[in-house]
């Protein structure tokens, strides 16, 4: 077995989106206390192509996280290699807009196997390799504020990844492991181009898109300040602040008018 002498950083989802954008600005920003990255995803030639961009080897992993099959390899590749994983970065996901049963199944149940499933599995097998003071950062969002109808399984999911991530964190306190949820509003990737296969991006989600590069830097950011949440832009800002203090209910309707 080897041991790596140096840390690692893990990065699921990191063929696209905001994935790719963490791998992109941990090698650039902090690639010296890294010996190599570990880069999940399915599309395995997106993968090959970013190591071109960044100053650091990559440990290149094309895997399906919703792939039992795939996550057992990835469990094995991790026994073989005995890393220290000082950053795991969940950031595998996606979504797709329109009524429950008006779906196919596939994606609504799919939608939970890699929002939820995979991300717990990945957590729970890196976590054994994770020594004091290392960091998890994993990607919620915003729609885990409140019910979003139309979306409503996706924003399910972030929920999950939000109330689990804040669990995950009073229960990692005594190994000073930090856990960061990231709740971004929109984000200008692929991630919309896949979303709106099933329907349309309302106009004032449109309005608000977000800077890939801007989102992860800011959840760097607030990784290494140890901040519970992490939200970019004072519209999110203040969209978590109104989910608090008003009824649900009063704002489901207003979004209906818009």
């Amino acid at each position: 077995m080897k041991n790596n002498s140096k840390p690692i950083a893990i990065v699921t989802g990191a063929s696209s989106g905001m994935g790719r954008e963490a791998v992109i600005q941990l090698a650039d920003r902090f690639g010296e206390k890294f010996s190599e990255i570990w880069v999940i995803a399915r599309r395995g030639e997106r993968l090959e192509q970013l190591q071109s961009q960044v100053p650091v080897p990559l440990h290149i992993l094309p895997l399906d996280l919703q792939n039992t099959d795939d996550r057992t390899f990835f469990e094995r590749e991790l026994e073989a290699h005995r890393p220290q994983v000082r950053m795991l970065i969940n950031s595998a996901g996606f979504g797709k807009i329109g009524k429950i049963g008006e779906l196919d199944l596939e994606s609504e149940t799919g939608m939970i196997q890699l929002n939820v499933e995979a991300l717990c599995a990945v957590t729970h097998m890196v976590l054994p390799y994770m020594p004091f003071n290392s960091r998890i950062i994993q990607f919620a969002s915003s729609a885990s504020f409140l019910p979003q109808p139309g979306f409503a399984i996706y924003s399910a999911t972030k929920s999950f990844v939000l109330s689990y991530s804040r669990a995950l964190r009073e229960e990692l306190r005594e190994r000073r492991i930090s856990v960061t949820a990231v709740c971004p509003g929109p984000v200008k990737t692929e991630f919309f181009d896949i979303a709106e296969m099933t329907g349309k991006i309302p106009l004032y989600k449109r309005l608000t898109m977000a800077d890939p590069r801007k989102v992860v830097r800011f959840a760097l950011r607030d990784s290494m300040m140890g901040k519970a949440i992490s939200i970019y832009g004072p519209w999110m800002k203040a969209f978590f602040v109104l989910c608090k203090v008003l009824p649900h209910s009063w704002i489901l309707a207003l979004m209906r008018h818009l």
